[in-house]
């Protein structure tokens, strides 16, 4: 099943061709685009920005139908762990800080069935970085071969909802994508009780025909925006 999100991608252009673009053509080129009504295989984007080919997820290949049968058992068992009453999610104040402990669980779980290793990817600069997509790298060891998982926590209710929560961001230095490999996300729903979340339901989806949009932002942090020379008056200051 396709479903469509929306894609947060800063480096597409090439770094050269960055500095040959000046900034008022640049503008006038993305608006010509009209990216945000665009739609783009992930796959295709994937090759594009790494070199390095999505594979289908297929069930009849042994190495693809061992992985789903070991991220099932380990989505099941850390559910049960993280629901119960002494669970450190509980103590929690947003439920985005949970996400952190499905990863190390699921970790810990996938990686106890003998033919598989289960990682942090590593970056361009080889080194292992939580952030970014995607967040686990699992290796069939008798095949050598590699599945990329993504952990999305999501309120129940909102499933249908079109706000954005997939995100892709390479960047040359940092992109973490160094394989050819199955691409799954794994979608787990809580009931949004704030503070005493219950997980309930898990979907394991296949990325390979999974289609996202380009969200073209001129974004800045409030380190930017509260400089000192855009200043006009503050209440601090009098």
């Amino acid at each position: 099943m396709t479903r469509l999100l929306i894609i947060t991608l800063y480096s597409i252009i090439p770094c050269s061709a960055q500095q040959k673009t000046d900034n008022d053509t640049l503008v006038k080129q993305l608006l010509a685009e009209d990216l945000g009504t665009r739609s783009f295989l992930f796959s295709q984007i994937v090759e594009s920005s790494s070199g390095k080919k999505v594979i289908s997820f297929k069930k009849d290949i042994t190495s693809h139908s061992v992985v789903q049968k070991q991220i099932k058992t380990s989505i099941e068992k850390v559910i049960s762990i993280l629901n119960q009453s002494n669970s450190p999610i509980k103590k929690l104040r947003r439920i985005n800080e949970a996400s952190r402990y499905f990863e190390d669980l699921l970790l810990i779980e996938i990686g106890k069935h003998p033919e598989l290793s289960c990682s942090i990817p590593k970056n361009a600069q080889g080194k292992s970085q939580r952030s970014g997509y995607p967040d686990i790298r699992i290796e069939h060891a008798p095949t050598k071969t590699i599945f990329y998982l993504d952990p999305k926590l999501y309120e129940k209710t909102s499933k249908s909802s079109s706000l954005r929560t997939f995100y892709y961001e390479p960047k040359n230095r940092t992109i973490k994508i160094q394989d050819d490999a199955v691409h799954l996300l794994l979608g787990i729903s809580h009931d949004g009780v704030d503070g005493n979340w219950n997980f309930l339901d898990w979907e394991l989806v296949d990325l390979s025909t999974f289609k996202v949009r380009l969200k073209a932002e001129f974004q800045a942090s409030n380190k930017d925006i509260y400089r000192k020379e855009n200043l006009i008056e503050s209440s601090s200051s009098q």
